[in-house]
């Protein structure tokens, strides 16, 4: 019972931990999305510390996979033809939405900006109106 609670408080306590010292030693918001970007067509000075945050939620994962397995077993994913046009979907809504979750939800938020707060209602009100949609319309 209590790992539901612990892991998932863990994670967003590490996650919360890692954004602000990001911001504060560097002055860098931790958005995925962002960081992506900046990774493949930033400036060639900006390419290093992004790839080490991109190598470092990999490893993370990874060391999370042997450490805590149960942490990753989730039920039926649905049919990788619908999960493909979803992440171009997803990948659509931040570039739209200049942004993604953690960008906005974790940093945006944290530094109260309205633009954020904005966005990040918007991002979980479509969230829950397409499952909202998938498990009950379709």
């Amino acid at each position: 019972m209590w790992n539901h609670v612990i892991v998932p408080l863990s994670g967003g306590a590490l996650i919360g931990l890692a954004s602000a010292l990001l911001l504060l030693l560097s002055g860098r918001i931790a958005g995925i999305s962002g960081i992506l970007n900046g990774m493949l067509v930033g400036p060639e000075g900006e390419r290093g510390w992004r790839l080490a945050f991109a190598l470092g939620l990999i490893a993370g994962g990874a060391l999370m996979a042997v450490v805590l397995p149960s942490a990753f077993a989730v039920g039926g994913l649905g049919s990788p033809w619908l999960l493909a046009p979803a992440g171009l979907l997803v990948g659509f809504g931040a570039q739209l939405g200049s942004g993604c979750t953690s960008g906005h939800g974790v940093c945006g938020i944290g530094r109260l900006s309205v633009r954020s707060l904005s966005a990040t209602l918007t991002f979980i009100a479509t969230g829950a109106l397409t499952v909202f949609a998938a498990e009950h319309l379709l």
